[in-house]
């Protein structure tokens, strides 16, 4: 018998931004293989996470995926969706509201951040009082002087990548000290359980460097400084296989009535980032066009070049947004158009 570290991770009912939280559980298992057949539903105190009230606190936590955990040994990653005591979805479970059983839909997310020095409350790179030279130079750089935060983005590519989860890439973005991962997941709902865990991860591992994550999609505030969004690529058997640019154009447009609607669940303080500024489409408005980062929508040139086959990729969502309740409503409206 052996003792293992399950980290049962998942999100508490802050609004109007979620946060992420885990607690562990030891235990004894022979021959553990890592299976979700293996783990038992837990507990916690929703009353001090905002989910549920003192008079009767206990909330669920219902494990729905398992990633090994490479910092620990014995250790492992428990993804868990909250339920109520009766086993229906508490109001802050987004993974409940995903229509993709089948896993018909394919999300490639583009998570940006910004890494945030602890004691100076300012991204890596920025000098108390002041500020850097102004963007241009800090996209996909190399050297010291541009690039700020690479030990920990390298760090973080590794520990995903052992995790087993599908990591894609990554790169320094257009701020100073801005970067960005990539994951991809055949599954609405695999895909929002990576970029959680991928998230616990670079959260998790920021502890000992003294540094934060910051996801407020424009943490700098009205200045001439990007913003940052978690754009959604997505696809399915339909956008996959149809070759035809009528049906991609319906599909769009099915995304114009329904505007409000995804900017609702697309994150927090989005406002502030969707100016019409920025390599942004603005919030008031909605727009699709080919190759084009400036539209709310943009339908990939490689997608035309394959005769009409391949994905879109919604550029509105925040880096702060939920990916469970962002690929629900994308689903919702591709299918409402089908």
């Amino acid at each position: 018998m052996a003792k293992i570290k399950l980290e049962y991770i998942w999100l508490d009912g802050y609004e109007p931004t979620q946060n992420l939280r885990s607690k562990t559980k030891v235990e004894e298992h022979e021959n553990f293989k890592g299976t979700l057949e293996e783990l038992g539903n837990w507990s916690f105190d929703g009353s001090s996470t905002k989910q549920a009230e003192g008079g009767s606190s206990d909330c669920l936590l219902v494990p729905v995926a398992i990633y090994p955990d490479p910092t620990r040994i014995n250790g492992w990653l428990v993804m868990s969706e909250v339920m109520y005591a009766d086993g229906t979805p508490h109001p802050s479970n987004g993974r409940a509201t995903i229509d993709d059983d089948n896993d018909d839909f394919w999300f490639g997310f583009e998570q940006e951040y910004f890494i945030m020095d602890t004691k100076t409350q300012l991204p890596l790179g920025f000098p108390v009082g002041g500020y850097p030279a102004p963007q241009g130079m800090y996209y996909c750089s190399v050297g010291g002087k541009n690039t700020h935060g690479r030990k920990l983005v390298e760090e973080h590519a590794d520990l995903c990548i052992a995790a087993g989860i599908n990591f894609e890439g990554i790169n320094q973005e257009v701020a100073c000290g801005q970067w960005e991962f990539q994951l991809f997941a055949k599954g609405a709902k695999k895909a929002g359980d990576e970029i959680w865990v991928a998230r616990y991860l670079l959260d998790r591992l920021t502890e000992k460097y003294g540094y934060y994550i910051e996801y407020h999609p424009k943490p700098l505030g009205d200045t001439d400084w990007n913003g940052s969004g978690m754009h959604a690529n997505f696809s399915n058997e339909v956008l996959r296989t149809c070759g035809d640019q009528a049906t991609y154009e319906r599909i769009c447009e099915a995304f114009r009535p329904v505007t409000a609607e995804h900017i609702a669940v697309y994150g927090a303080y989005n406002d502030q980032r969707l100016t019409g500024k920025h390599e942004t489409a603005s919030i008031h408005d909605f727009s699709y066009g080919v190759s084009d980062r400036g539209c709310s929508i943009r339908i990939p040139l490689m997608t035309v070049q394959k005769g009409w086959k391949g994905w879109l990729e919604d550029r509105r969502p925040a880096s702060n947004g939920d990916p469970y309740k962002i690929a629900a409503r994308i689903i919702k409206t591709v299918k409402s158009a089908l």
